[in-house]
């Protein structure tokens, strides 16, 4: 077995346990390249582990402990309401080398953030995102106005 192997099953053991002693709920998805982790740790957000990378998704410090949590090779915040754009969480998981991936909505809080558009795709750490539209068409503010209007916010679609 290979260093690297090693190493990366040591990652996804460590992110496993630290889930877990942190009650939250994870899922195992086989892919073609291997096993996708994802974990749900509350409201909006999530963790991914993928090939050992961690892909934290809009992390608020009120739903874990980031301390205990692996760091992020990429964050991914989706708008820039305070349940989903969190800079004391974004800094407890950053390292010189995270990646934020942010709607323009979000690019004034997060400095030096890869900004995606609805409809954007790129390539992020070796992972094909896209930026989908994220819209609310029931739920408003007062009438005409939506929590999160058209345009906004991005749902993201990551390719494992």
């Amino acid at each position: 077995m290979s260093k690297l192997s090693i190493l990366t099953s040591m990652m996804i053991l460590f992110c496993a346990f630290t889930a877990y002693a942190q009650g939250f709920e994870t899922d195992t998805v086989k892919t073609s390249s291997g096993d996708l982790k994802i974990t749900f740790i509350g409201h909006g957000t999530l963790m991914f582990s993928f090939d050992g990378k961690t892909i934290h998704v809009d992390p608020v410090d009120q739903m874990a402990d980031y301390k205990k949590l692996p760091k992020a090779d990429i964050i991914v915040i989706t708008h820039d309401h305070f349940d989903h754009l969190d800079m004391k969480a974004i800094g407890k998981l950053s390292t010189p080398k995270t990646l934020p991936v942010i709607s323009e909505s979000c690019a004034k809080q997060v400095k030096g953030g890869i900004v995606m558009r609805n409809g954007d795709i790129k390539t992020v750490a070796g992972l094909k995102i896209e930026a989908v539209p994220a819209y609310n068409i029931v739920h408003m503010r007062s009438p005409g106005k939506p929590f999160h209007p058209k345009g906004v916010g991005n749902g993201y679609v990551i390719t494992f």
